[in-house]
């Protein structure tokens, strides 16, 4: 099989997607070794749920992500594993991000697919399906 697929008892995939979230009201807070922390425990959360990071960087003040997961997850449960886990165990290991936020993550967040076919070439060989 091309080593661009992965595959699972029911499918063959390859379904990655660059997320990006902010903390509450975009405050530069994931500084100061937070940010370290932060890496770990997407990191281990990744693990856990088998999925890839391929890329990930920590600004002060928002998260890149490009990650590829398994199609039995959604992107929204993706996200929200990811906020979920990471908020409790950061506000858990530095009690400043409680009295400073509400909550640590904003509700929003962007995520967009990445794949190494264009929407043009999908669409050519849908239209071209029933000539065959």
């Amino acid at each position: 099989m091309d080593t661009r697929y992965a595959k699972n008892a029911g499918a063959i995939f390859s379904l990655k997607y660059q997320i990006v979230w902010c903390p509450k009201y975009r405050r530069p807070v994931l500084t100061d070794g937070i940010d370290e922390r932060l890496r770990e425990l997407l990191t281990e959360k990744a693990a856990e749920l088998g999925m890839t990071i391929h890329a990930l960087e920590i600004m002060p003040d928002h998260v890149h992500l490009f990650v590829e997961a398994d199609p039995t997850l959604c992107v929204a449960e993706i996200v929200n594993r990811f906020k979920g886990f990471t908020s409790h165990q950061l506000r858990k290991e530095f009690p400043a991000l409680k009295s400073r936020l509400p909550t640590l993550w904003s509700r929003a967040y962007f995520a967009s697919t990445v794949g190494a076919v264009s929407e043009v070439t999908v669409r050519r060989y849908i239209e071209n399906q029933k000539g065959k």
